[in-house]
């Protein structure tokens, strides 16, 4: 109880000021980040003794043209004689005329502070691309006449410290040296630094069949304020996930999850929850993930 008290009190404290400085367009995240942390913080693949290979597909404001939608794929890769991780990130992003492909791999290497205590530490680094066909939009309009294509280097780095029932890391994954990107697509915030700040807790012992996960995410990209996501989700005999997101900029999601041998699939249906929204014009979002687990830790299913 003092442990998930502990763990209550700072997210609380986290939330309350990430709530203090609500913006309308945050740093990118995807809804099921409590399942798969480790494309905003490389550090998480530590929590996980097994590899692993994890897509994500996540498509917004479903029947407009030109609509975002996001792909991600990430590997990991776990050295358990020296409390290390490596893999690979790939990211994906359209919007309309715009696209941005990202490239990144990563090493996160942990130190034992206690019994069931470890501070781990990541960086990454890669390749940014983005690309606007603006050629496409108007070509007889000299603003649009000329597409534009950028490749910029990316580094980051990520922090976490973890136990067996909970943990919090900050990470700054997305910190590109020169700016990327010179359209509209949701104010850049796709091509500026990005830093977040998560934590989740399991609650009940391994053998319980009820278990309840909080989780928050604090988001942060430069030039745009905080936006926070709260979440939990029940899982039932380790098998089967129900929970709900609620987003500081005014969108909840409800999720669905399932562990069938080694295999991890989840999804989500995120709305907006505005008082101008409810009863009226609403778009929602979807997002599928599926995650394959192999290796030695590979039967037990993942849970932090």
């Amino acid at each position: 109880m003092c442990k998930l008290k502990r763990f209550f009190v700072l997210a609380g404290l986290v939330l309350f000021a990430a709530a203090k400085g609500l913006a309308q367009t945050p740093a990118f995240t995807y809804t099921q980040f409590m399942d798969n942390l480790t494309p905003l913080n490389p550090a998480a693949s530590l929590l996980d003794k097994a590899g692993s290979v994890s897509s994500l597909a996540r498509k917004q404001w479903v029947g407009i043209d030109g609509a975002p939608t996001t792909y991600l794929l990430n590997a990991n890769l776990p050295f358990a004689d020296i409390n290390g991780a490596a893999g690979l990130i790939i990211f994906n992003d359209n919007f309309a005329v715009e696209h941005q492909t990202e490239v990144n791999a990563y090493f996160a290497k942990a130190i034992q502070l206690g019994e069931i205590d470890f501070l781990a530490v990541s960086l990454n680094a890669g390749l940014r691309n983005y690309t606007a066909y603006f050629s496409q939009l108007d070509s007889n309009d000299p603003e649009f006449k000329t597409d534009v294509r950028q490749d910029k280097p990316n580094i980051g780095f990520g922090v976490m410290y973890y136990t067996d029932t909970y943990y919090i890391g900050l990470s700054a994954p997305e910190l590109t040296i020169t700016s990327l990107g010179t359209a509209s697509i949701q104010n850049n915030n796709n091509f500026v630094n990005h830093y977040y700040l998560a934590g989740a807790f399991i609650s009940g012992a391994p053998d319980d069949d009820i278990k309840l996960k909080p989780a928050f995410l604090v988001s942060y990209a430069k030039g745009t304020k905080t936006t926070a996501d709260i979440s939990g989700t029940i899982i039932l005999k380790d098998v089967f996930g129900i929970g709900f997101d609620y987003r500081t900029s005014n969108q909840a999601a409800g999720i669905m999850t399932i562990n069938v041998d080694s295999f991890h699939i989840g999804y989500s249906y995120q709305f907006n929850v505005a008082s101008s929204d409810l009863g009226g014009f609403n778009i929602p979002t979807h997002e599928v993930t599926i995650t394959y687990r192999f290796g030695p830790g590979a039967a037990t299913p993942k849970l932090l």
